[in-house]
């Protein structure tokens, strides 16, 4: 399976860009309209929010990618810039579910692939020489529950209130993505947001299972 934004031409990825822009300011200037009409100018704000909170990550991380500021470790997994001792991980973003996941993925297979991608992430991560086993990884997420963080390796610890903050507000994007997720529409639990950490050296005791568990887990998806 591949990441279908990147396998196109830059030229390509240029004009889907573009066609995503054009479309967002098209149902902006439409909101506003209606919002003028109707006199519920409230209504033009919130659409015109909604529409940026969309669009950003299509615009965000292949430009992030690009200059460096994001990696990828798997096809759903990104990870910052080292700092301070610790990099921060993140699953993949809804820019990466609509070019990853497959439309014929049944809801068990999805679940299956976004977990297996985690584990294919930590597994090239480990890889990574320039990190001292030192390093904290930390990561937050509505996907990945307690038990499965748990059980490669993390420990939970608890979510700061600006994380919080920043995933009630980007709440239409989170719902977008946590529905493909699901295959259906499904509503995230904000509070059931988990943030787990471990250092390098942690994970990489837990590499044989790992490895294990990526080659079952890729064997389920059966993609």
């Amino acid at each position: 399976m591949t990441h279908r934004f990147y396998s196109k031409t830059e030229k390509e990825q240029s004009w889907i860009l573009i066609w995503i822009l054009l479309l967002a300011l098209f149902v902006i200037i439409l909101s506003c309209w209606l919002a003028w009409v109707s006199q519920f100018y409230f209504f033009g704000v919130i659409v015109i929010l909604g529409v940026l909170t969309l669009v950003a990550p299509f615009i965000d991380v292949p430009s992030m990618k690009k200059s460096g500021k994001l990696r990828y470790h798997s096809l759903l997994m990104l990870s910052e810039k080292p700092k301070d001792g610790v990099i921060k991980i993140h699953g993949g973003t809804l820019f990466d579910y609509v070019f990853v996941i497959d439309k014929k993925m049944t809801r068990n297979q999805r679940k299956t692939f976004i977990i297996q991608q985690y584990v294919e992430g930590l597994l090239n991560l480990l890889k990574n020489t320039d990190l001292e086993s030192s390093t904290t990884i930390q990561g937050t997420s509505y996907i990945i529950n307690k038990r499965t963080a748990q059980r490669i390796g993390f420990e939970v610890v608890p979510t700061d209130h600006l994380q919080k903050f920043i995933l009630a507000y980007n709440y239409l994007n989170v719902l977008v993505t946590y529905s493909i997720a699901k295959g259906k529409l499904s509503f995230p639990k904000i509070n059931k947001t988990i943030t787990f950490e471990a250092n390098l050296k942690d994970i990489g005791q837990k590499k044989d299972f790992l490895v294990t568990l990526n080659k079952k887990l890729k064997s389920e998806t059966g993609f």
